[in-house]
């Protein structure tokens, strides 16, 4: 069994560091057993959000830092092999301000134009192709419909869509996804609206369960089909696990809704509870579920290491639990975790001074990189037994046959630990606060 170890620790200062095995003969107490006939969901891969915060930030640095950041995301040999990407359907909190594509009261849409996503967002994303080598699969999401669509009259402050702009709205999405794919940037899918269940201060727009199922049965599946954009998936949710179910349950009981519908959208906030994307899979195994956002709330954190590990025990417990595509937030914000036009400031992998034109890279950053570098797109969970208290993994197969258990010890001493693979075994070493990628090549 030819194994290679690549580990990130909080206390050795080492990153993305090969590790030699020890020899087998060494007794450890705990076992992680590999067991690749136990197939489970084919993951589509890791990303991020091109959000027009990320897109600013990077144009504020020099051409050269800008490539090496994207590179750093997107290049599938040195980088973090991200194949997944997110956009706002017009303006999100991590916009420079509120805006939408159209002119105010325009019913027919004629004055769409997704032209100012050209000064920042569309170069980030055709970067990021480069980078990358292939097109990403990209999923689009609307914060809000534009304030005279809306009951409360503004693109903040939740409200809701008005009953007679049901059409108008959902031709919207139509018109977002033909205009992006005329710059040359093909959309996988959309969701219906992010974070239905919240009124923000920021872009934001209410649903109820009934609302949105009505929604898309009704609108936004009749005239993505009417569009000739059927095969384009279609997302419900879009928020929080804590009643990710009830949500699901309500929505895709509907036959005449669920047959638009690909799968139901995640976010991390709120609740770990990741058992309940299980109840999802197990009530609607056609049915599919993604990560759609997740980022370390409250501004800048420098160095912190625990974010890192909320990162990965929150990517364990998803895909655990069925999970098949995962999408983090801003993939870039700015020394004080914005720009954001109402000062929501979070957090994010990487982080750029823009007036001193350091690159940060938060322990986020390597934990992500545990995964994506590792885990190909396609690739299979499989099973793998594990018994200790504080020890997490996840295992998958990728499509050359390779294995890929990532585990990480976020407790406070260092474990020893082996891996088996039918009759072989290797011994590893987890630093406390460690993650640690076993790569086993047959």
């Amino acid at each position: 069994m030819e194994m290679k170890i690549i580990q990130t620790a909080k206390n050795t200062g080492e990153r993305f560091a090969e590790k030699e095995n020890i020899p087998a003969a060494v007794n450890a107490e705990v076992e992680l057993k590999l067991q690749p006939e136990k197939k489970y969901q084919r993951f589509i891969g890791f990303g991020g959000a091109f959000t027009e915060a990320a897109a600013y930030t990077l144009a504020q640095i020099p051409e050269e830092d800008r490539a090496r950041v994207i590179d750093s995301y997107f290049n599938p040999e040195t980088g973090l092999g991200y194949s997944l990407g997110r956009t706002h359907i017009h303006s999100c909190d991590f916009a420079l301000e509120n805006y939408t594509y159209v002119e105010d009261h325009d019913t027919e849409l004629k004055t769409f134009s997704i032209d100012r996503e050209k000064k920042y967002v569309l170069p980030l994303i055709k970067d990021a192709v480069k980078a990358r080598g292939e097109e990403l699969t990209i999923l689009s999401s609307p914060w809000s419909p534009p304030a005279w669509m809306k009951t409360n009259n503004e693109m903040n402050h939740g409200g809701k869509l008005k009953t007679e702009f049901n059409d108008t709205w959902a031709l919207y999405y139509t018109k977002y996804i033909k205009a992006m794919e005329s710059e040359g940037i093909p959309i996988w899918g959309i969701t219906v609206q992010n974070e239905p269940e919240a009124t923000q201060v920021w872009d934001s727009c209410r649903y109820t369960a009934e609302e949105e199922r009505d929604f898309v049965k009704n609108h936004l599946g009749p005239i993505m089909e009417k569009e000739g954009l059927e095969d384009k998936k279609i997302i419900i949710w879009d928020h929080n696990r804590d009643i990710a179910y009830e949500r699901a349950e309500t929505i895709l009981s509907d036959s005449e809704a669920s047959k638009y519908i690909w799968g139901t959208g995640i976010h991390w906030y709120v609740s770990e509870e990741f058992e309940n994307l299980s109840k999802i899979h197990e009530a609607f195994p056609d049915k599919h579920l993604i990560f759609t956002e997740g980022c370390i709330e409250g501004g800048v954190q420098l160095g912190a290491w625990h974010t890192g590990e909320r990162y990965a025990r929150n990517i364990m417990g998803d895909i655990n639990n069925w999970l098949e595509g995962w999408i983090d937030w801003n993939i870039v914000l700015n020394e004080q975790g914005g720009p954001n036009h109402v000062g929501n400031y979070c957090d994010a992998p990487v982080i750029v001074d823009t007036k001193t034109g350091e690159v940060h890279y938060n322990s986020s950053y390597y934990y992500i990189g545990h995964f994506s570098k590792y885990i190909k797109p396609n690739a299979v969970r499989i099973g793998h037994e594990l018994d200790h208290e504080t020890l997490k993994s996840v295992t998958f197969e990728n499509e050359d046959g390779s294995i890929v258990a990532v585990v990480m010890n976020d407790g406070e001493q260092a474990e020893t630990i082996t891996i088996s693979l039918g009759g072989e075994k290797t011994t590893a070493v987890l630093p406390e606060h460690s993650i640690t990628t076993f790569l086993v090549k047959n």
